[in-house]
């Protein structure tokens, strides 16, 4: 099998900068590409924590002029990741995260900066260091959109490009006005390019200039070509949808492993599970909860959204005494739901524990140690947090739409007569249903050898990159022929 080369695009990358699973993805499907014998090279913004993570770093190509100052970008590597990384202080070296000032606003210049890193990568893609040349260009999500529009109006021979779809409902809007700044022609103003609603949407030019466009699995890639899932692409994605194809994401199972993991109290696998119990009294006391008998952990490891579903464990809380349940909860994101967690554990401390913001020890702890994890999601392209879930023995607990549908098979009837469930869903995705399912959870919880039974088939399921990296080879080689 003759190798490949595969230029990879990716606003982040675990393990150097973070910000939600498109890291992880960018981070671990170049490491299980290698065993199908493709070499993924990655380009990411120089961030100031990808600049000081970066080995063995070297300038292999500049620019003079970079949307307002010179850059260049440097070649190295993190562990086993080859990067390039476009180092360009006054885009990437400012405070604050990724995407959002310190002040949780946009950065202000958000269309250059990430105009900025699909140029470069186009740029790569066509020689611009030597001794590199790609067979591929596998552009991530919106802000590495333009990629796709750059090649397509450079006039010079390019590789294919591939855009992965990691969560539709972001979109990369900016107003039309910088077509010119950035770089792009009148011609790719269109209906067919890049104009959305009269505005520049960065997503709209890799979904229409892609050779090929792939989802993070195949029931979100059929959800997408709805009107009520499409988020208004649903249309234009029908038209391409020759070239559409749903692969379902991994997770790293090296870095989530509950034999080895250096972030949980005490180590255990299939054979071991009893000693998960350990972890579970680990987590109670790390989040300040009671030890209380009989009682049902529940795990969240969320951004805390109206697309996460958050809200409707809210509506859930009445149950928790009656149903003898408890919540560990790590997330951010909408104030409103920050706000309401933290009311609710400060009212019942003995039930409910929240803690704001990420931290990756912590989301060690919570799949380690939680009986059940929660994810009532109103939409899920694919989810890592149920895979990570299944990995470690915290029965998921999900809504049936998107990567959750894929992924898990419900405690249903048949299933359990079967001996084959590992999880338990809930559709439609409201407090009622949600609310029936944690009754149907306590009634399983309340069974030990049934309940250690779905953990352990859960546990059994290959939740690595393995098949979804060979499904990638395949699709590259294809287009690279």
């Amino acid at each position: 099998m003759d190798g490949l080369a595969v230029l990879s695009i990716a606003s982040e990358i675990y393990p150097l900068v973070k910000t939600g699973g498109l890291a992880d993805v960018a981070g671990a499907l170049p490491l299980a590409l290698a065993q199908e014998n493709v070499a993924v090279s990655t380009l990411v913004p120089g961030y100031a924590a990808v600049l000081d993570g970066l080995e063995k770093a070297e300038p292999v190509a500049r620019f003079k002029d970079l949307f307002g100052a010179p850059a260049r970008i440097l070649r190295g590597n993190s562990g086993a990741l080859d990067l390039f990384a476009l180092d360009a202080p006054h885009l990437y070296l400012r405070p604050g995260g990724p995407y959002l000032g310190p002040d949780g606003l946009d950065h202000a210049d958000n269309a250059q900066r990430f105009a900025a890193l699909a140029r470069a990568g186009a740029a790569l893609s066509q020689g611009l260091a030597d001794g590199f040349a790609p067979d591929v260009v596998h552009a991530h999500d919106w802000q590495a959109g333009l990629t796709a529009a750059y090649l397509r109006f450079s006039g010079r021979r390019s590789p294919a490009c591939v855009l992965t779809i990691h969560n539709l409902a972001f979109q990369g809007l900016f107003p039309s006005g910088l077509l010119a700044p950035l770089g792009l022609p009148e011609a790719s103003l269109v209906t067919e390019g890049l104009e959305y609603y009269g505005q520049i949407s960065f997503l709209k030019s890799g979904v229409n200039y892609s050779d090929a466009i792939t989802t993070v699995s195949p029931t979100y890639a059929q959800e997408i070509l709805e009107p009520d899932q499409g988020m208004g692409f649903d249309g234009l994605l029908r038209s391409r949808g020759d070239v559409l194809f749903g692969i379902r994401n991994g997770i790293d199972t090296r870095v989530w492993d509950p034999a080895s993991d250096p972030l949980v109290t005490k180590h255990y696998s299939l054979r071991t599970i009893k000693a998960r119990a350990e972890n579970t009294r680990a987590l109670r006391k790390k989040m300040g909860l009671p030890e209380i008998d009989g009682a049902l952990l529940l795990g969240v490891v969320s951004r805390l959204s109206s697309q996460k579903g958050l809200d409707l464990v809210l509506d859930c809380l009445p149950l928790f005494e009656p149903l003898n349940l408890q919540l560990a909860l790590l997330g951010s994101g909408d104030p409103a739901l920050e706000h309401a967690f933290a009311a609710a554990a400060s009212e019942s401390p003995d039930r409910i524990a929240a803690r704001f913001g990420y931290a990756e020890d912590l989301a060690h702890m919570i799949q380690a140690g939680a009986d059940m994890l929660l994810v009532p999601s109103r939409f899920e392209p694919c989810g890592l947090t149920q895979l990570c879930a299944l990995r470690y023995g915290a029965v998921p607990l999900t809504s049936r739409v998107g990567g959750l549908a894929d992924t898990i098979i419900d405690a249903n009837d048949m299933a359990l007569s079967a001996g084959c469930a590992t999880g338990l869903q809930f559709e439609p995705v409201a407090a009622g249903a949600l609310a029936a399912a944690l009754r149907k959870a306590a009634g399983l919880f309340a069974d030990p050898p049934l309940w250690r039974q779905i953990q352990l088939n859960g546990m059994k399921c290959d939740v690595s990159w393995t098949q979804p990296a060979k499904t990638y080879a395949n699709l590259f080689r294809n287009l690279a022929a």
